[in-house]
């Protein structure tokens, strides 16, 4: 599905506040298509990423319903810890709080993270 130039514009302004909003803290970042979806946690100074886990390295069959969101909420969770990283700001790259976005933050905070 295209978006429209409207939708295109607010999605950006929305990760543009979410990214200045959160940087004192490390963020944990979230971009999604309709087959893949891909999480990183990105230091405080944005210069650095501490751990990452996607849909696409984890050769999961269908990398684009709620169970795979969940199974990368898991490893980023698990990621992090490796990486001595507890608290992150969440970053939904101005994506709505719904579906596979929710599914992944709620399996971050099951396997530790602190948002």
């Amino acid at each position: 599905m295209k978006l429209s130039k409207k939708q295109a514009r607010l999605r950006r302004a929305t990760k543009f506040r979410a990214q200045h909003a959160s940087r004192s803290t490390a963020r944990l970042c979230v971009f999604k298509t309709s087959v893949h979806i891909y999480a990183q946690i990105i230091s405080s100074c944005g210069t650095k990423t501490l751990a990452s886990a996607s849909t696409l390295a984890s050769k999961l069959k269908n990398g684009g319903n709620v169970d795979a969101a969940t199974q990368i909420g898991t490893a980023i969770a698990e990621a992090a810890k490796k990486a001595k990283v507890t608290k992150v700001a969440f970053d939904r790259s101005g994506f709505k709080y719904h579906g596979r976005v929710k599914a992944l933050a709620d399996a971050a905070r099951d396997g530790g993270l602190e948002f």
